[in-house]
């Protein structure tokens, strides 16, 4: 077995998609996420990829406790059940994609007869999207436009870098807030606060 050095002075080999558009059919994306277990993937409803790079410590902390305080909330008031980022949604047969959510909870009943060993089919209440340092703003919106048309009952951006919270819900303009300390979600989970103590 022949082992290759690279010289240290060797540039990075970087594969560079940022001006080309990946589009996949429904059963291609299948067997991507099949073949490359450890890439998180996208699928608009376009058939557009997006491949999501992984997060800086500080992004997986504050979405480690945005989740967090839901699921205890959930854990108390067994009302639903949560899922964290690695979650798959399918929307393909309401017109949409395949897309994963950085934290999202369904109300229990919506889930009866719903297998748990596939995407999900079933679109959640509630969903959080947290834009990290490496997220473009425009395109969290663009998804959270795509949550509202699904009918999410209530999302939420949420945007450390500029201290702010965008609030999604159907049939009305979005809401912007700015460095909430706290935010009241009782609409669909109730007697949730979301505090943004530890994330701001």
């Amino acid at each position: 077995m022949t082992n290759i050095v690279f010289p240290l002075e060797t540039k990075p080999l970087l594969l560079d998609v940022s001006n080309t558009t990946l589009h996949t059919t429904s059963e291609q994306f299948n067997r991507l996420c099949a073949d490359n277990p450890d890439l998180r993937l996208e699928l608009n409803r376009d058939g557009e990829l997006t491949v999501m790079p992984p997060t800086f410590l500080i992004s997986g902390e504050r979405n480690g406790e945005l989740f967090g305080q839901i699921y205890i909330w959930n854990r108390h008031t067994k009302l639903g059940r949560v899922f964290d980022s690695s979650t798959g949604y399918d929307f393909t047969a309401m017109g949409g994609g395949r897309l994963s959510p950085d934290v999202s909870w369904i109300e229990k009943s919506r889930l009866e007869g719903i297998s748990l060993e596939q995407y999900c089919p079933v679109v959640p209440d509630f969903v959080i999207e947290l834009r990290s340092t490496t997220d473009q703003l425009n395109q969290l919106q663009t998804k959270m436009l795509e949550y509202k048309r699904l009918g999410v009952r209530l999302g939420l951006l949420i945007n450390p870098q500029d201290r702010q919270v965008q609030v999604y819900r159907p049939r009305q303009e979005t809401m912007v807030l700015n460095a909430p300390m706290s935010i009241n979600c009782a609409e669909v989970m109730p007697s949730f606060m979301l505090s943004m103590n530890e994330i701001w």
